[in-house]
């Protein structure tokens, strides 16, 4: 257990955004611009700068995170502190670990074959939690933590995308 009260720091929140909605509404914001060669890119998230490059299996230098790796660790960051937040919630002394993995078809990407597809086929989120818990405290952590966590919501039931393009 931590020395935070993560109930005591959220109850506020919880409190202002019962009693004003709209005070609960967020748009984060990622910028990606070119860094270096046409092999990688910037994403400026507002509060930190990640560098992202191609796949080496795109023609990329495979040095750094690609695109496919910065999905997969949101995911596996989402469901790390998601379920971190639902075992102090619980009042569990657990650790927990996460591994998120991917399978893709790089055919797809790179053009090579229409029909394969272009993403992520197959992800899997292992996640271990090493601590005295029940099955009921199991079943519940397991089902809290999917069903709060922002990213794997996003992935299992995906919103509808709006692009929008302008050339100047």
């Amino acid at each position: 257990m931590s020395d935070i009260d993560l109930q005591e720091e959220q109850e506020p929140l919880k409190e202002t955004y019962e009693a004003d909605p709209e005070a609960a509404k967020a748009t984060l914001t990622a910028t990606g611009s070119e860094h270096g060669d046409v092999r990688s890119c910037s994403v400026d998230i507002g509060r930190a700068v990640y560098e992202a490059e191609l796949h080496e299996g795109a023609g990329g230098p495979g040095a750094g995170a690609c695109s496919g790796d910065l999905l997969l660790g949101a995911l596996a960051a989402c469901t790390q502190l998601t379920a971190q937040a639902v075992a102090e919630n619980f009042g569990v002394d657990a650790d927990v670990a996460v591994e998120v993995s991917g399978d893709l078809d790089l055919r797809g990407t790179m053009g090579v074959d229409r029909e394969a597809p272009v993403g992520f086929e197959d992800i899997r989120v292992d996640v271990s939690v090493d601590g005295e818990l029940d099955e009921a405290t199991r079943a519940s952590l397991e089902e809290v933590t999917e069903r709060y966590c922002v990213v794997f919501q996003t992935l299992s039931d995906p919103p509808e995308i709006e692009t929008a393009w302008s050339f100047e």
